[in-house]
């Protein structure tokens, strides 16, 4: 169904260099329209400073709902045209990133299961940047529908995964359990919404802010992270 174009990756996570190699931490949902703007320019910037990126899915709707501007249904009118209307059809340009009019059909499922899928991977020792890709572009250009088994896994085979061992384990406790731990760490973190990335502790809200995130990857910003009154 969905092809993203890119050769696929080497599968294996366990080289040493790998397992030395500093992070960038990377908190999102596989259904966000702004982790999918991003995904790949911030792929190039993990790349070119030597950076793996440590992919932590997490449950969007519940991390905005207690740290940021609160539950999706609650926004005006005003707020959602512009952000999830106006501010997507710019950035879809300017990252070349095409996008489907409007908002994807089942945007509004439960997204457990393809960000359990995420974690499932990973559990697995796979390198999983161009399966978050694909599955952030399938939902936003193609208007694929991340709740569907079927879909999820025409998706990982047209990108080099064996989907099998990924759905099986996608709502397995030990997955669940990563899941419910990285929603926790985010809102413990102050994470705002989904992208957020993390640069040596330091943390960078929003696609909109790779920059600062490459300008940081070569030298640290004056300041700390976090505040005492972020907890406030």
């Amino acid at each position: 169904m969905v092809s993203n174009g890119a050769a696929p990756v080497a599968m294996s996570a366990d080289c040493s260099h790998d397992r030395e190699m500093a992070v960038i931490e990377y908190f999102y949902s596989a259904h966000s329209a702004y982790a999918y703007l991003g995904s790949a320019r911030f792929m190039q910037i993990a790349a070119a400073a030597g950076r793996r990126i440590a992919h932590k899915p997490m449950d969007l709707r519940r991390v905005v709902a207690v740290t940021g501007p609160g539950p999706f249904g609650d926004r005006s009118k005003a707020h959602v045209a512009y952000y999830f209307g106006r501010q997507i059809e710019r950035w879809a340009d300017y990252r070349k990133a095409p996008v489907m009019d409007g908002t994807p059909t089942h945007h509004g499922k439960d997204m457990t299961l393809c960000n359990g899928m995420l974690i499932a991977a990973l559990h697995q020792d796979l390198v999983i940047d161009q399966l978050a890709h694909a599955l952030l572009q399938a939902h936003w250009r193609d208007d694929a529908d991340l709740a569907d088994r079927e879909i999820l896994a025409q998706i990982a085979r047209d990108t080099g995964y064996e989907p099998a061992p990924l759905l099986d384990a996608a709502l397995a406790p030990e997955t669940l359990a990563i899941y419910e731990s990285n929603t926790e760490e985010a809102i413990r973190r102050s994470v705002f919404g989904s992208p957020t990335y993390f640069v040596d502790g330091d943390m960078f809200y929003g696609q909109d802010h790779l920059d600062l995130v490459e300008a940081a990857l070569s030298k640290p910003f004056a300041g700390t992270w976090p505040r005492a009154e972020a907890g406030r």
